[in-house]
């Protein structure tokens, strides 16, 4: 007997038919539809424990139909899947009360296990939340798998008042985040206030946080109101929270435990209704070790950890921060460019040390420097003139072991010194088996026959690996 049965909307029939076969293996009973009306009229009549639906059909768009599901049925879980990869379709699947957002293409394992999470949950209802993102317009930009994590983070977050810690290189976009949680969370009405603990001289800092009064120092004339008040009923966001004096690191960690501070020089407590979030680009725990950071602080800054990849590693999403920055200066009355594909192809090369941040500034240059409207190698050259490109330069052939080595190297760099966990080979060898056989597969348009000869394995040994991995042959179908 089936354990369950899920609704499946998409109006792409291949799509429909790997879901529903991928379901039906899992144990559930599985219906499927091209269109909104047929699903709506399922739900209507009761049916379903679960909804998995496209957000681009024919007659209407699944993000419209979820707050009409759960009007009449609150306790149904809806499960949003789009190729529309942005913050803002992660933020308004949440916000109309799906269980969750998934993507595509994404694994039909992670699907599975996605749907037995939402059937645990079966029988509660949840409210739906009053807000709406509206068509704002895109804070972050980046469709990576990296930035999909992040994005599926912020909408998780928007109605909680969790503290976070966000990590990453200069450069990155750790403001950015910050704003994203502020403006799509439940404080948006209040004020964004950020200090950057790096620019502050030291003994200043408690008075810029807390305030002071008058005459609790040379110099202090009046009473001047600190950050946490100023923040009053909004978001607190601590830059470079790392370079935090101790002192002042023992009185923000007595303000997260009791929810008052006092001013420099101020006897009567304050309370405090702010949301911290903080932000580093340096490893805590490295600080921790050399007793410059209070290790009980940490814990809880930390309670929501999100880390920011560097741009080397989410080179797939360059050209579309390009478009993004291009598009910024042209809304700003200058002259409308394009980058041609050579040009390109060099900085997906260039390996960004200084992040977004570097890469926005070149756009901002090759705008106002250069009179050609569509901007070249030679120029691109002469801009990164002395800066090595990547190891995998897009000018030489690409090898399996040099790809291979520089995600390798990523991944230690991004454990900041720290060795990762044991059983690093076995792990290696199971994580690169599986996207190996299903891009090769994607390669040869399913057939596994001519997958098998190119992977150098018995057809048999494929099909097993198939079904052990969970492997879709066709995986990567989207619209």
């Amino acid at each position: 007997m089936a354990e369950a049965t899920v609704l499946v909307a998409d109006d792409d029939h291949g799509i429909r038919t790997v879901l529903s076969q991928a379901l039906g293996r899992a144990g559930f009973d599985v219906r499927t539809t091209g269109n909104a009306a047929t699903l709506w009229q399922w739900v209507s009549d009761g049916e379903g424990d679960v909804v998995v639906t496209d957000v681009i059909m024919p007659d209407e768009n699944g993000l419209d139909l979820v707050p009409r599901i759960k009007k009449i049925r609150p306790e149904l879980r809806i499960i949003v899947m789009s190729a529309q990869n942005t913050l803002l379709t992660a933020v308004k699947a949440a916000e109309r009360g799906a269980f969750e957002y998934l993507p595509k293409p994404f694994d039909l394992s992670e699907l599975v296990n996605v749907v037995k999470r939402a059937l645990a949950h079966r029988g509660e209802k949840v409210a739906i939340p009053a807000n709406d993102s509206g068509e704002e317009k895109l804070p972050i930009v980046g469709r990576s798998p990296a930035m999909q994590d992040i994005y599926r983070t912020v909408a998780r977050l928007m109605n909680a008042d969790l503290t976070v810690m966000i990590n990453g290189e200069s450069g990155t976009g750790k403001e950015l985040v910050a704003r994203a949680l502020h403006d799509f969370g439940r404080r948006r009405g209040g004020p964004f206030v950020a200090i950057n603990m790096a620019a502050i001289p030291r003994e200043l800092i408690e008075s810029e946080l807390f305030g002071h009064e008058k005459g609790s120092f040379t110099g202090a004339t009046m009473r001047v109101t600190g950050r946490f008040e100023q923040a009053e009923g909004g978001t607190l966001f601590l830059d470079e929270i790392g370079d935090m004096p101790s002192e002042a690191q023992t009185r923000l960690l007595r303000v997260l435990q009791d929810g008052r501070f006092t001013t420099v020089g101020g006897r009567t407590p304050l309370k405090s209704n702010v949301r911290i979030i903080a932000a580093t680009h340096r490893d805590l725990q490295s600080l921790i070790k050399s007793g410059v950071f209070r290790e009980d602080l940490y814990y809880r800054l930390n309670v929501v950890p999100i880390r920011i990849p560097p741009l080397r590693q989410r080179i797939e999403d360059i050209p579309e921060l390009i478009a993004h920055f291009l598009s910024q200066a042209a809304a700003d009355g200058l002259p409308s460019k394009t980058i041609d594909a050579v040009a390109m192809d060099r900085l997906k090369a260039h390996r960004w040390p200084g992040n977004v941040r570097e890469l926005e500034n070149l756009v901002k240059r090759l705008v106002a420097l250069y009179g050609e409207p569509v901007i070249g190698p030679a120029i691109i050259e002469m801009e990164l003139a002395g800066q090595e490109p990547r190891p995998d330069d897009s000018s030489q052939p690409v090898t399996l072991s040099g790809t291979i080595e520089r995600h390798l190297r990523d991944y230690f760099d991004a454990h900041n010194g720290e060795l990762p966990p044991p059983g690093l080979y076995d792990r290696i060898l199971v994580e690169l088996e599986r996207p190996l056989i299903a891009l090769t597969l994607q390669a040869t348009r399913g057939n596994q026959v001519k997958a098998a000869d190119l992977l150098g394995l018995n057809r048999n040994t494929l099909r097993k690996k198939i079904r052990e991995l969970d492997i879709n042959v066709i995986r990567g179908l989207s619209k």
